[in-house]
């Protein structure tokens, strides 16, 4: 059992700074920017709580702490040592509360250091209560904070330099103290103030930006939806058209196989009859198993599978599709199928080939409204493949049209008389089978369809017709 690898050093400290860092920002704050405050300031507070303590400390180990001092240490240590409540406000949730007890506890140890020695020590303490009040608490509480800074500032002098003496030397020193601290630190409070309006207007721009993106990919996701189900509409009633073309083809053969019975001749023998009845009933039967294949295909449009391919002798094939063919079209037009005696077998799902062919027939029906030809023709041609060609004389079709014909739903028909889907999905079913459908068409010329598809080998397992049905 191989063991993983020791980690290095190196990286076991990064990833534990890491883990830091998330522990820091894992407060319940619902604000994302205070919670990446919150982690800065706790690593602040801790250094501030340790860090000054040891300052004093070590001042006075070393005997640099006067009496005159003392008072200012003790409370100045106290300010230091609150910034660990300050951190357990800030994990508690209670940012504001954490910073309003640093500034307060830093204001009066400022305080304090003023009214006992006169002089204002570690005066970046103060400009960081500023800053931190400014940012996190906002304009008014950097206001309150800087006036707060002055009025320590005024209590150190009345304190102290007034009652001094009541020299002119004194009230100079007092005029000279008081402006030069209003003035200092007025600059940094009316930079600050700029900033931070400068940094909360980006932020209420940069939300309102963010609402209106939000917004707008609402609207977009509605239009979206909206266009979706138009398409879904649209492309439903094409199909029901499509299909309704398609199925009029087949009850159109159905009708044309049951007015058979009309033309038996009565005086031909009941022998007679009955087979020419038969003949009808199997067209019928023909036509209407061509509808159930069409209405499975529906039933699994929702859910496409794909073709099943088998291998078909596509001669016999086309023989049992014939008498279809030839109910097609009507009594003005001369249909003739032909193919080679040589076996045509290739792998093709047989009820699409099926629906293919008549549906490439009812189009030459459509363009030979006065009667014409149509011919069927299936062979191997000399690189050993199978061709089948479909060819009408009737009205032929512009180059325009040609390039478009086994586009998805392009047709020239009226509203109502098809599609153009059957050229679309003969043009799917020849390519899974791995072949070839071209058109070649002019106007007032007909249309020749030619479709190549591979051949199979004679030993492949052929799906056998029965030609009679």
């Amino acid at each position: 059992m191989s063991s993983s690898p020791p980690v290095p050093p190196f990286r076991r400290i990064v990833s534990g700074f890491g883990d830091l860092a998330r522990w820091l920002q894992r407060v319940p704050l619902a604000e994302p920017m205070d919670r990446r405050n919150a982690a800065t300031l706790q690593v602040l507070f801790l250094f501030l709580g340790i860090t000054i303590p040891l300052n004093w400390w070590r001042h006075a180990a070393a005997g640099m702490v006067s009496q005159q001092l003392q008072t200012f240490m003790a409370a100045d240590v106290v300010a230091a040592l609150l910034c660990f409540p300050c951190i357990w406000l800030i994990r508690r949730g209670w940012l504001r509360g954490g910073i309003a007890l640093f500034v307060c506890a830093q204001l009066t140890a400022a305080c304090i250091g003023y009214v006992t020695t006169a002089v204002m020590f570690d005066q970046s303490l103060q400009i960081l209560s500023l800053v931190i009040a400014g940012l996190i608490l906002g304009r008014k509480a950097l206001w309150t904070v800087f006036l707060m800074l002055l009025a320590v500032a005024t209590i150190g002098v009345l304190v102290h330099v007034l009652p001094e003496t009541r020299t002119a030397q004194a009230m100079t020193r007092a005029a000279v103290i008081l402006p030069s601290f209003v003035m200092s630190y007025l600059v940094v409070t009316l930079v600050l103030d700029r900033i931070i309006a400068a940094l909360r207007e980006a932020l209420a721009e940069s939300k309102a930006r963010g609402v209106r993106l939000e917004n707008e990919m609402r609207e977009r996701e509605r239009a979206q939806a909206q266009l979706i189900e138009a398409q879904k509409l649209e492309a439903t009633g094409r199909l029901a058209s499509g299909v309704a073309h398609d199925f009029d083809n087949i009850l159109s053969l159905m009708s044309a196989f049951a007015s058979e019975r009309h033309r038996v001749d009565p005086s031909a023998s009941a022998h007679a009859r009955a087979d020419a009845l038969a003949d009808a009933l199997d067209g019928v039967e023909q036509a209407a198993e061509r509808g159930m294949a069409l209405t499975r295909k529906l039933l699994t449009f929702a859910r496409p599978l794909p073709a099943k391919l088998e291998t078909v002798e596509l001669g016999a094939a086309i023989d049992a599709l014939t008498p279809m063919l030839r109910q097609t079209f009507g009594p003005d037009v001369r249909v003739h199928v032909r193919r080679s005696e040589v076996p045509l077998l290739a792998r093709i799902d047989r009820h699409q080939f099926d629906l293919m062919l008549l549906n490439i027939a009812s189009n030459a029906r459509d363009a030979m409204p006065d009667g014409g030809r149509f011919d069927v023709g299936a062979a191997v041609t000399g690189d050993d493949a199978l061709e089948i060609v479909l060819r009408d004389d009737g009205t032929g079709m512009p180059e325009a049209v040609r390039q478009r014909i086994f586009e998805p739903f392009f047709s020239t028909k009226p509203t109502g008389s098809g599609t153009g889907l059957g050229l679309a999905v003969a043009h799917s079913l020849v390519s899974s089978a791995g072949g070839t459908i071209a058109a070649d068409s002019a106007p007032g010329a007909g249309t020749t369809f030619r479709i190549r598809l591979p051949r199979v080998a004679a030993d492949a397992g052929v799906h056998r017709i029965d030609v009679s049905t």
